[in-house]
């Protein structure tokens, strides 16, 4: 039998304790232990940036951080992006640009679009362009990807202004 530890984590402000094998990454962690589907897992070495989250505000690739290590932490993943079931202005500008096709790598770009915003909320497009270059998208050729963040970076600016 393998050895089990006890963590604690908080997911999107809930906290959670769950038993974890120390091989198990975050990203089984949060999809088959926790129902955080949203989190998407791809190349499984860190490089498609699709399950991208958010620990301690920081953005990390979930496949590449055992879920021991995540004890004691804050993790934020897509599901908390929307509040009382309404898209977050990054979200709605995702749909209105046409940044997502298949969907599986949107929610890392977005939890990699929320960090650029939160760290820098007005990014230049090389800005967005270097922060956006860490993750693959196979299906949109990026260009719509920048534009929807550079308009939710727009749309929180012209809000501030308000």
């Amino acid at each position: 039998m393998s050895d089990v530890h006890l963590i604690s984590l908080v997911v999107n402000g809930t906290r959670h304790e769950v038993a974890v094998e120390p091989r198990r990454t975050l990203a089984d962690v949060l999809r088959h232990d926790l129902g955080y589907t949203g989190t998407h897992v791809g190349c499984e070495h860190g490089i498609c940036g699709a399950c991208t989250v958010l620990l301690d505000g920081e953005p990390c690739r979930s496949c590449l951080i055992f879920g021991v290590q995540a004890d004691d932490t804050a993790v934020e993943t897509v599901e908390g992006l929307a509040q009382e079931g309404k898209l977050n202005p990054l979200q709605e500008a995702f749909t209105e640009h046409h940044a997502l096709q298949c969907g599986f790598c949107t929610p890392g770009f977005l939890m990699l679009a929320t960090a650029l915003l939160r760290e820098n909320p007005a990014p230049s497009d090389d800005e967005i362009r270097e922060a956006m270059a860490s993750n693959i998208c196979r299906c949109t050729g990026y260009q719509s990807i920048l534009e929807a963040v550079r308009a939710a970076a727009d749309a929180a600016g012209e809000a501030h202004r308000e």
